[in-house]
């Protein structure tokens, strides 16, 4: 078995793969499974339990709309939040912590100390005075995850660029004159994409985590888009009475953010030899 078959059987890439695609596969085939969106209303059919009526596999919520379908609609709204806040963060980040490591002096210190009032400053607190300001919205839940988390890329950036301008090649492109705007993309930038995409897909899983708190917490999208948070916000009144409303919305959550960790980890492992675990 060659180096890169070893890798790829993983279990940890296996799993990963295995939740993740999932979950994606199911979301993006979700308007053609259920042209409905999830929110068609039967209050005939109303808290139906899981697994007893073939239309309603996962059971109905309070209002008789099909758990399942609101699942996989909701899983829609999660990824999109999680994926969308996370390329605005790297690109944002990415950028800043470029020119603050590449070009040190005032711009350095200028966004680093920005970096560490912002780091300082509790999430919660940020959200809601954020959401009082500009209103919840899922446009508005992506900016503000954006804002909250730039910072990590910046400095996770940064730090590897003050190691990465000292090295021979970056010395020697320099010498002969070679422009600071090369030396950055040909010559910095390749070097920081592994740390980046692990970076990037263990905050898609907490990005997920956490527009489904805000939601739960009314501070995250629209109540009558179907969301897992909004889902649980929905079921914890009926969790007695209907514990699936809110148990099947939460399992999701757990398995993709699950799924995203494992290949999170793996990736880690894989780009990074140095720190490779067996």
């Amino acid at each position: 078995m060659t180096s890169l078959t070893r890798r790829f059987a993983n279990l940890e890439f296996l799993l990963g793969a295995l939740l993740t695609g999932g979950i994606c596969v199911a979301v993006l085939f979700s308007d053609f499974l259920f042209p409905d969106g999830g929110s068609k209303i039967n209050l005939t059919a109303r808290l139906v339990a899981p697994f007893t009526n073939p239309a309603f596999p996962l059971g109905t919520d309070p209002l008789g709309r099909d758990v399942l379908s609101r699942v996989v609609q909701g899983g829609k709204i999660s990824l999109t939040v999680g994926i969308l806040s996370v390329a605005g963060s790297v690109v944002i980040g990415v950028f800043m912590g470029l020119v603050a490591g590449y070009y040190r002096g005032v711009w350095d210190m200028v966004v680093m100390r920005f970096a560490d009032v912002q780091l300082a400053m509790p999430f919660i607190l940020l959200a809601i005075t954020f959401i009082a300001i500009v209103g919840g919205s899922l446009t508005n839940t992506i900016i503000l995850l954006i804002v909250s988390q730039w910072v990590q890329y910046a400095r996770l950036v940064r730090g590897s660029v003050l190691s990465l301008r000292e090295r021979e090649f970056v010395l020697s492109a320099r010498a002969i004159g070679v422009r600071d705007r090369n030396i950055i993309l040909q010559h910095l930038l390749p070097n920081l994409v592994g740390p980046v995409i692990v970076l990037m897909t263990l905050n898609i899983a907490t990005n997920i985590l956490l527009e489904s708190s805000l939601t739960f917490l009314g501070l995250g999208v629209d109540p009558t888009i179907p969301s897992w948070g909004g889902m649980l916000a929905d079921g914890r009144t009926y969790l007695q009475l209907a514990w699936w409303v809110s148990v099947f919305p939460g399992l999701a959550i757990l398995l993709t953010v699950l799924g995203l960790n494992l290949l999170g980890d793996w990736l880690r492992d894989t780009l990074d030899p140095t720190g490779r675990t067996r």
